[in-house]
């Protein structure tokens, strides 16, 4: 998953008055925000290059960020886990806002980052998703579904993490270099039937995507 910035918004420098986005990043582990999300007791996934890592069992690149994917409908997860930190709405994309606990963020908003304080790098971003009652629908394609319960995927550590082949129709939007190589070390690892889905799915928002034929073969 990645942060997104629609055609026509304003480019972050623009909206970036007070420094946040270009604020230091220095990511959580997995482990470390793991225990914090178990309390809530509501579902979410490490996602991201993260999520990869934890399917292939090993450290593949150095990460950016921490992405932990959660469905909308359990957003306040993110003040419950982390109380007392500072925490930002991606609203509109491309600026950084506070998010206080209690407020429902909108439809467009997806993007949470949150930091300790003011003095501390930035550890964690949340990833906001759709749920159909108990059917997963990406923001990207409403056509693109997959049952709630397909989504988990649980490392040899007990954390849980998104679905390789739904992170990967995530990355396949962006086709950076970090997005390449997680194909790169994902794709050896991939059941047919979870390649199936990938290409089924970018071939459903994308038709003539280069990642199809690497799947094809």
């Amino acid at each position: 998953m990645t942060r997104e910035r629609a055609a026509g918004d304003p480019a972050p420098q623009d909206l970036d008055q007070g420094g946040l986005l270009s604020h230091p990043w220095r990511p959580w582990e997995p482990e470390q925000v793991a225990p914090l999300l178990d309390a809530t007791g509501r579902p979410w996934l490490i996602a991201g290059g993260f999520a990869i890592d934890l399917f292939v069992g090993r450290r593949t690149r150095e990460h950016a960020d921490l992405d932990v994917f959660l469905l909308r409908r359990d957003q306040q997860v993110v003040h419950e886990s982390l109380p007392g930190w500072e925490i930002y709405a991606a609203d509109p994309p491309g600026h950084l806002r506070t998010w206080l606990a209690g407020e429902t963020l909108p439809a467009g908003v997806h993007d949470i980052w949150c930091r300790p304080s003011a003095d501390e790098p930035w550890r964690v971003q949340f990833m906001l998703d759709e749920a159909d009652c108990q059917t997963w629908v990406s923001r990207r394609n409403s056509q693109v579904r997959r049952p709630l319960g397909e989504l988990r995927h649980t490392a040899a550590d007990g954390i849980p993490f998104l679905a390789p082949e739904v992170q990967l129709f995530y990355k396949a939007s962006g086709r950076r270099p970090k997005d390449e190589q997680d194909l790169e070390v994902a794709l050896p690892h991939l059941s047919g039937p979870q390649r199936d889905w990938l290409a089924q799915a970018i071939l459903t928002t994308e038709p003539a995507h280069p990642w199809l034929a690497r799947l094809a073969r």
